[in-house]
């Protein structure tokens, strides 16, 4: 019997697991009134652009949280070092500790990138350029800011691939540590775990 969501957002991060275990391209429309519990219908009422309305919904709600839980804190803390180290904790705790891949990233290297770009180019973007910018603000040139929030944003979604290829979170983790470890050491600051 299909279960009656009573929001649009309801319904969003299990579409988001879907997508993510399945892709864009193998999340048929059967799969997703299975594994989100809606019927046709429901699905239709909500999203009525389809599959492509739905992950474009769920990248908007990814976006959003990266927004206010990363970006905005490395962009406007006053303690830059403080908004580093909480980056790693909520990127820690958004992917499970390498448990959960990345859509965004996922997204980028299928199929379906075009249909995305926007979304998937702003995402990296930003992340890399709020980064920088705590960088900057704590202390490291301009130019290496740059460079290692790039190295930074590349080294976390290297391990999370790599750790999903070799089912062991634990590469993930270590990543993490050794990337809060030389981002701090790179502000002058010590490590702070």
């Amino acid at each position: 019997m299909p279960k009656i969501v009573a929001e649009r957002s309801d319904v969003i991060p299990s579409l988001a697991e879907v997508f993510r275990e399945y892709g864009f391209e193998g999340a048929s429309l059967s799969t997703i009134t299975e594994k989100t519990g809606l019927g046709k219908g429901s699905l239709y009422h909500f999203f009525p652009g389809g599959k492509e309305e739905m992950a474009a919904a769920v990248l908007g709600e990814i976006d959003e949280w990266f927004a206010t839980q990363v970006f905005e804190p490395l962009r406007s803390a006053d303690d830059p070092r403080s908004a580093i180290t909480s980056m790693c904790s909520s990127v820690a705790g958004y992917f499970r500790s390498g448990r959960r891949i990345c859509l965004i990233g996922a997204f980028a290297l299928d199929n379906v990138r075009n249909r995305f770009s926007d979304r998937v180019r702003g995402y990296f973007a930003e992340w890399r350029g709020a980064l920088a910018s705590a960088l900057e603000r704590a202390g490291c040139p301009e130019r290496d800011a740059l460079a290692l929030a790039e190295e930074t944003v590349v080294a976390v979604q290297g391990a999370l691939v790599l750790a999903r290829a070799l089912d062991e979170p634990e590469v993930f983790e270590r990543t993490l540590e050794r990337i809060q470890s030389r981002l701090i050491a790179a502000t002058g600051g010590d490590e702070q775990r």
